[in-house]
């Protein structure tokens, strides 16, 4: 059994979420939230997933506010930006706040965006071999550190 990459699309507009959910459910596990809030229980809830696709422009908070979010509670999904109303700052603050893979307009290709996503996923991958290796070269560093106190220890004795 093979296991589906976890993405979530998250937008003000039902219509979108529904469109989204229909592409691509088939060859991902897709996520939906209406808003930023909603994605954010969603991600609680599943911590595991791995791309963010979000619009920017929605009520209560914009698409580079929650990025900017998702960097601090969720940093490790690769996050993807769409906007049907782009501007230089938007572009900006998603690059430097939200730390997005990539920036998409709408109404999004379904090519493009699923090569995107393929591109996202390649990212999150090479990125969680790093994490890996980090974690085994800090447990083989302490584990020196350990082997050295013991052999202090027995010299000292």
């Amino acid at each position: 059994m093979s296991t589906k990459i976890k993405v979530l699309y998250v937008d003000d507009e039902e219509n979108n979420l529904m469109s989204f959910k229909a592409c691509f459910r088939i060859k991902y596990h897709v996520f939906i939230a209406i808003s930023a809030l909603d994605a954010l229980v969603v991600l609680e809830k599943n911590p595991d997933i791995q791309v963010v696709i979000t619009d920017q422009r929605m009520p209560e908070i914009t698409g580079v506010e929650f990025l900017k979010k998702l960097v601090d509670l969720h940093p490790f999904p690769i996050r993807i930006m769409l906007t049907g109303f782009a501007n230089f700052e938007d572009t900006v603050d998603a690059v430097n706040l939200g730390k997005i893979f990539a920036y998409l307009n709408k109404p999004w290709e379904e090519p493009l965006l699923d090569e995107t996503i393929q591109k996202a996923i390649a990212k999150f991958a090479e990125e969680e071999e790093i994490r890996t290796k980090a974690k085994r070269t800090d447990a083989a560093e302490r584990s020196a550190d350990q082997m050295e106190f013991i052999l202090r220890q027995e010299l000292l004795s």
